[in-house]
């Protein structure tokens, strides 16, 4: 069976450059004594929109992983897809993200939930968890409807699990579900008898990705209760801990952190509480790895600076329609982003420090970095100007990509000075 390492980190790009300023990052940590599995990651909406294909992750992961004389394991993630995608990854990617977000609500049928209940049925009462302080109090009434709301998106999740079993083979890829992408967080309790519900349907999920308190938007620090966060953490860990031995689920099975880019707040706490309890986790910040590359070019000046800003300026002026796909997870005050004309004059200092993610820098401009996170669309609809820009700059765009992953995100989580 394959089995993904402890730590694990998902390290995509939406144009298929970065891979070995990626790479080099993982490498200061292994050096650094932290053994991180690369995960090259895009979804099918990014594919789609850079009208690319997953094979081009494949061929970018692999040249990377020859180039630098990469040993350990790597994989590349079919991130976020269901039954209408899951096809054109089959060839490429060894780790797949089964997206259930938009079956969570829908009911499973009368017998369906009726059998889960039964079959949970020894945990109503107080529902003890090994760490945890107070038992959960569980009724009848709480796991019928955690069952309406859940089950059947587990069972879509088993569907699309067994066709990738099918065509890949049973322990030939890491599965991972996520329901991160919706606007309610699941509970450590929901997410106790979500753990049940994948073992009945058999699916051997190897991480797992729940929604949590707060906001999660792409790009920019988490907004939230940091201490409510920390709770609810440390009790999904422990409910894995006992439903892998409870329900028979790898040993392996870890908590996943989508959106997980630039949360820098809470990287302590998880990090914290994964070295607490020894466990895994596995980290995606693919998106961040765009704003790099325009950071990059901002910081090239010239002809790279321009294209930074025709990035921007077109950003600006189709907002509305880049919005709505991405609505869950961003945030932005119109009121607070810069005119394109303003921008223009920025110089490329400017430029750089309004979308680079240091928060004491008070030219950050979170408004700024979540308009342009989304906005890949329109570099991909330069072509060879944008791409052409990249490997003309490589050399400063590399740079940023590589220090971005190990100096903010890295070297934080895991607690390196």
């Amino acid at each position: 069976m394959t089995e993904i390492g402890k730590y694990s980190w998902g390290i995509g790009d939406r144009f298929t450059h970065q891979a070995e300023a990626q790479l080099k990052a993982l490498i200061l940590a292994k050096n650094a004594g932290i053994n991180i599995v690369p995960v090259w990651n895009k979804s099918n909406r990014e594919h789609t929109f850079i009208l690319s294909e997953p094979a081009s992750t494949r061929i970018a992961a692999d040249t990377a992983v020859k180039a630098l004389g990469w040993t350990g394991q790597y994989f590349c993630d079919a991130d976020h897809i269901n039954m209408n995608n899951v096809d054109r990854f089959m060839d490429a990617s060894d780790f797949f993200t089964i997206d259930v977000a938009d079956y969570i609500g829908k009911e499973a049928t009368a017998e369906e939930i009726e059998a889960f209940a039964t079959a949970n049925k020894k945990y109503i009462g107080n529902l003890t968890i090994p760490g945890i302080a107070k038992p959960f109090i569980i009724t009848e009434v709480d796991v019928r409807n955690i069952a309406k709301k859940f089950l059947f998106a587990v069972k879509e999740a088993a569907v699309i699990y067994q066709h990738i079993a099918k065509a890949k083979g049973e322990g030939n890829f890491v599965p991972e579900i996520s329901m991160d992408e919706v606007n309610d967080a699941q509970s450590p309790v929901e997410m106790f008898f979500i753990l049940s519900a994948i073992a009945q349907y058999k699916i051997p999920v190897q991480t797992i990705a729940p929604k949590f308190t707060g906001r999660f938007n792409k790009g920019v620090d988490y907004a939230g209760d940091i201490k409510q966060f920390a709770i609810e953490f440390e009790e999904d860990l422990l409910v894995i801990d006992y439903a892998v031995k409870e329900f028979g689920l790898p040993k392996n099975l870890k908590l996943s952190i989508h959106s997980g880019s630039d949360k820098f707040s809470i990287y302590p706490v998880m990090g914290e509480l994964i070295k607490k309890y020894d466990k895994g986790i596995h980290v995606k910040t693919a998106g961040t790895t765009w704003l790099e590359e325009v950071i990059g070019l901002a910081e090239a000046g010239g002809d790279g600076l321009e294209v930074a800003k025709r990035i921007y300026a077109d950003a600006y002026k189709h907002r509305d329609e880049m919005i709505p796909p991405y609505a869950t997870v961003i945030d932005i005050d119109f009121s607070k982003l810069p005119a394109p004309e303003e921008v223009n004059n920025w110089d490329k200092k400017k430029f750089a420090e309004s979308l680079r993610h240091v928060q004491s820098n008070p030219d950050y401009n979170p408004n700024f970095r979540q308009l342009i996170h989304i906005a890949f669309k329109t570099a991909a609809n330069m072509g060879n100007v944008y791409t052409g820009a990249l490997k003309k700059h490589a050399g400063i765009v590399g740079k940023q990509v590589t220090e971005n992953l190990w100096e903010r995100h890295i070297k934080l989580l895991f607690g390196i000075s």
